[in-house]
């Protein structure tokens, strides 16, 4: 059965149908080895990306985090349990889910991961203003 990368949204909140779009996508996307630019593509030009504690911000420093991701991993699955809107109608989201890492040496790891989220509308699609992961980045060097 194929991977879905669809998540539960909290009761009663209305999203966006393009935001929820957007996140199943996205996590595709973050998952495709070679899918750098539409990885960057994800983010508005003068995007900030925080990625543990690495910081990035505008498109070419993000496309290089991008790449600098996958230096090691083979393949990455991400599951997005949730996704909690700040309210109906926002543009601003707090996730957690999973990720499960292959790495090139064949080692494995599953890690947990929380995210901040904030979407705009660029030239009629939603992207990432701003997208913060909070991860264990150890946890990949300890994987077995």
């Amino acid at each position: 059965m194929p991977h879905s990368y669809k998540s539960e949204y909290p009761a009663g909140v209305q999203v966006d149908d393009g935001i929820k779009a957007f996140f199943e996508e996205f996590y595709k996307t973050s998952d495709t080895p070679d899918a750098h630019e539409k990885y960057a593509d994800s983010f508005t030009g003068d995007a900030t990306l925080v990625m543990a504690s690495k910081k990035v911000a505008g498109r070419e420093e993000i496309l290089q985090l991008r790449k600098g991701m996958w230096a090691a991993v083979a393949s990455r699955q991400h599951t997005i349990n949730k996704i909690f809107p700040f309210g109906s109608g926002s543009n601003e989201a707090m996730l957690y889910g999973t990720v499960a890492y292959t790495l090139k040496d064949e080692r494995k790891a599953i890690v947990e991961w929380g995210a901040r989220a904030n979407l705009v509308k660029d030239g009629g699609s939603w992207k990432l203003h701003f997208y913060q992961v909070y991860l264990d980045s150890a946890a990949t060097q300890n994987a077995k």
